[in-house]
């Protein structure tokens, strides 16, 4: 019932920032989760990072914790992932997604959302 629009992908050298975007439409939103997920070739779906829609509160992977910084704008129903000192095994399609009509089930596994994005390819160059 959420239409989610990524946007901000591309390709990056490494030690450069990308920030993508998704905005969900139709709706102001006031609780439930955004996230994002990524996929790189040959490789299954991994969590990235979680925000609370209302309260903020945020949680990284290992991976990326210290590099990525997920926020969102309620007023404009969008989620962003900003992402800096980019490594190469950051390469990978980047999915958002949500579950903003209740809390439940695991933020960290795609089963914990409902909407996704379409993805966008993010690449690393070295």
């Amino acid at each position: 019932q959420v239409q989610l629009v990524e946007s901000g992908g591309g390709l990056v050298q490494a030690g450069g920032s990308l920030r993508l975007s998704c905005a969900a439409s139709g709706r102001t939103f006031s609780s439930g989760r955004m996230g994002w997920f990524r996929q790189a070739p040959g490789k299954e779906r991994e969590f990235v990072a979680f925000i609370s829609w209302s309260g903020g509160s945020t949680y990284y992977a290992d991976s990326v914790k210290g590099r990525f910084t997920i926020s969102r704008d309620n007023a404009k129903n969008t989620g962003y992932l900003q992402m800096n000192s980019l490594k190469p095994e950051d390469t990978a399609v980047y999915y958002c997604a949500a579950r903003f009509r209740y809390y439940g089930g695991s933020y960290y596994t795609p089963a914990g959302y409902d909407d996704w994005g379409q993805g966008t390819q993010v690449t690393v160059s070295s």
